[in-house]
């Protein structure tokens, strides 16, 4: 039997981050999850994140950010929003508030590796790969008000501990098990993701265009090689195209010179003729939202707690402060002595209450956004267009929403936090 303080059910960035977090607190951490534990990079991902200062901030206080390969990412200063078919643009730049970048196109395994490397050096956490969990039972010692969560992995190994940390995805599992609700509403798109070389340099500026059928994302990526010299005007992008199943579906199977065409056309041509140069992977687009956070000792964060429309990019970052918040409300393990117990169950509240109200703030404006920007009303194109171009225009609105796609405001936890150091 494996007997530890906390088991965290998910090794993707999320859980790991958590995990490193929680092991610098003093706790004993396992991560249990069923994929490999490193993911060897060759052709661009087409899986990426754009990477708040914010999400930066915690990889530099938890030290992974120096494994990261910096040959596979890039940094970006510049944001191009426009309506197609409409005269609605606004464009933000990193030095409009003195900051040297906006954040990070990073691929997802990029940033999985530097973790892994990272929690592999640490002495108080032990990771479990290629590990599935057959079962989970928990229970509570009504005299002294504990509990603990046992689980059982497909070989027969069982594992104790005090608390477990789900952040096992959007189809969580362990959610499954404990039945726990949730709220779902499906956004009735699917997101067609692909890596595209462009005829114009991107030049460090995320591009995302509103089409009469859902959004369109140009993130900027930079996959040079070790061995190669750092290219200056990098021509590849990776791509999020969200719209209607079908539409996607008809993305897929067109040829790729129809693709390419396509997606040119879709773009005003504002990168030149684009080049697909991957193949092209959909998923369903679903907002989700766990009513309880904590359950039975269980405590999820994630993609197992929430998922949102990626047109503003949120995703990995609200995982990640997910995380970070975690970690500062469990700052001790004397919070799992059963003389702690009221204490333990106030910061898990806490945590639950913090994380819930960001959640539930950013899904309702990716909700408002996606609804104001798809289809092709007169109304609301004015209003849209309208709406841009003053945007564009007032200074203090502006900084103020560079800031908020920074992650840099609102109530961040401390990791989260710019240090002085960095």
């Amino acid at each position: 039997m494996i007997s530890t303080d906390i088991t965290i059910i998910g090794g993707g960035c999320v859980g790991l981050t958590a995990a490193i977090g929680l092991a610098n607190n003093g706790f004993n951490v396992t991560v249990v999850d069923a994929a490999t534990d490193h993911t060897e990079l060759t052709t661009p991902e087409l899986r990426v994140s754009a990477i708040s200062a914010a999400s930066e901030n915690i990889f530099r206080a938890l030290g992974n950010w120096q494994h990261l390969d910096q040959s596979r990412f890039a940094p970006y200063t510049k944001m191009s929003v426009w309506d197609k078919d409409s005269f609605g643009k606004i464009e933000f730049d990193s030095a409009q508030i003195s900051e040297p970048r906006l954040g990070h196109i990073i691929e997802n395994n990029n940033i999985r590796n530097s973790l892994i490397t990272l929690a592999r050096s640490h002495a108080n956490i032990q990771l479990l790969f290629d590990n599935k969990v057959n079962s989970l039972h928990t229970t509570n010692n009504q005299q002294n008000q504990t509990q603990q969560v046992y689980i059982t992995l497909e070989d027969g190994t069982p594992i104790i501990s005090k608390l477990l940390v789900a952040a096992d995805g959007a189809h969580s599992w362990v959610r499954k098990q404990l039945k726990t609700p949730m709220v779902f509403s499906d956004y009735d798109h699917h997101a067609l993701v692909a890596t595209i070389q462009t005829t114009e340099p991107h030049q460090a500026c995320a591009r995302q265009v509103f089409l009469n059928t859902g959004p369109l994302a140009l993130l900027p990526l930079q996959i040079t090689g070790q061995d190669q010299e750092q290219n200056l005007e990098p021509n590849q992008c990776s791509i999020v195209w969200s719209s209607s199943p079908e539409h996607v579906q008809q993305l897929k199977d067109m040829t790729e010179q129809e693709f390419n065409q396509s997606i040119t056309a879709a773009t005003d041509s504002v990168l030149g003729p684009i080049t697909l140069t991957s193949q092209r992977v959909s998923y369903p687009l679903t907002m989700r939202y766990a009513k309880q956070w904590i359950n039975q000792g269980v405590i999820f964060m994630g993609d197992a707690a929430h998922t949102i429309h990626p047109l503003a990019g949120l995703g990995m970052n609200l995982g990640l402060l997910d995380a970070a918040s975690l970690v500062q409300v469990l700052a001790t393990p004397t919070l799992l002595s059963a003389e702690k117990s009221g204490e333990l169950n106030k910061q898990l509240r806490k945590y639950q209450g913090w994380r819930k109200a960001e959640a539930q703030t950013y899904i309702a404006a990716m909700a408002a956004l996606k609804s104001l920007f798809e289809g092709d009303n007169k109304f609301k194109k004015l209003i849209r267009g309208f709406g841009l171009l003053i945007t564009n225009k007032t200074d203090v609105v502006k900084h103020k929403i560079i800031q908020q796609a920074m992650g840099i405001t609102g109530d961040l936890p401390d990791l989260a936090k710019v240090k002085d150091t960095i």
